[in-house]
């Protein structure tokens, strides 16, 4: 199994900037896809930004970077709006002792953009 622990939630003012770091665990070798959802208030859960590999990409206000030395993978988001309010969960893709692909969660962390 993989293990993922998201932190680096809270509130932010608008126009703020924020990142969450997601830390994985166990058997990370088997890593495929790493990736980043919100949760809104009354909201479905929307993918945000997603890495295939190590390396950073930007996604207009938001950047995601994974580190596969650190086993990391971050989400920048930059001049944060109050609709950017949300529980956003760490997510990775990863094939299990048996060959079959699978995929993680973390617990969440909260997000509150707000003056």
């Amino acid at each position: 199994q993989v293990q993922l622990v998201e932190s680096g939630g809270g509130l932010v003012q608008p126009g703020g900037s924020l990142t969450l770091s997601c830390a994985a665990s166990g058997i990370i070798s088997r890593i495929n896809t790493m990736g980043w959802y919100r949760q809104g208030p009354g909201k479905e859960r929307e993918l945000v930004a997603i890495a295939i590999q190590g390396g950073t990409t930007n996604y207009g206000r938001f950047t995601i970077s994974r580190d596969d030395v650190k086993n990391t993978v971050d989400l920048q988001i930059n001049n944060l709006e109050p609709g950017d309010t949300a529980v956003y969960y760490c997510h990775a893709i990863y094939f299990n002792e048996m060959g079959t692909q699978t995929h993680s969660w973390g617990q969440g962390t909260q997000v509150t953009v707000s003056s």
